[in-house]
């Protein structure tokens, strides 16, 4: 790559493609029921249940994805590299959402779809370090990042108690991933002032 610049807009748009697609990939797990009656229908609600517990957190990482990139002028290395190791941990979303809705949200196939977004949520905390890092001068940024530090860290411990909790009760550890869906649902205001 030497002489060669990745700009934050062409990364940002390689992104978005990834996302596009990995959206693409879960709403094709939707199969229609070849029964047209309402109990068959009902029938596939953790199916659909997964699906728009996902589609939330992949949007979710989408805008906040969009709106951290704002803040960057050039990418490097470490950039580069945290950014394809988001994108390689939200594509398993999918996964996860097709195998906790195909066996009926059983504790082993929650705990598998929670340890997914486990990862994702660190992988994105590193996005956010290796972005941050470049403005170590700027106070108003270092006190944005031990916010975003903590809350992300929050996150991890939410994830990390859902786990536990598949195993006990699978719908409250699912309701600890909505919790965490919840402290993400608009990007944080330091973002919006920076864009």
């Amino acid at each position: 790559m030497a002489g060669q610049e990745i700009t934050p807009t062409r990364l940002e748009a390689f992104s978005d493609g990834v996302i596009a697609i990995i959206i693409t990939i879960m709403v094709l797990e939707l199969k229609v029921p070849h029964d047209a009656t309402p109990a068959t229908l009902f029938a596939q609600w953790p199916v659909f249940l997964s699906y728009a517990l996902s589609y939330l957190m992949v949007a979710i990482y989408w805008m906040n994805h969009h709106h951290l990139f704002h803040l960057i002028k050039r990418v490097d290395n470490g950039i580069l590299w945290a950014n394809m190791l988001l994108l390689f941990c939200v594509s398993l979303i999918p996964f996860g959402t097709a195998y906790m809705g195909e066996n009926h949200m059983q504790p082993f196939a929650v705990s598998l779809y929670i340890v997914i977004l486990f990862t994702c949520g660190l992988s994105f905390l590193v996005l956010v370090w290796a972005i941050t890092r470049h403005f170590k001068g700027s106070p108003e940024l270092t006190c944005m990042k031990r916010a975003n530090t903590r809350k992300n860290l929050a996150a991890l411990a939410l994830y990390t108690g859902a786990v536990m909790l598949s195993y006990v009760h699978p719908a409250i550890s699912l309701g600890f991933a909505l919790v965490v869906a919840m402290m993400y649902f608009l990007p944080n205001a330091w973002v919006d002032k920076s864009a």
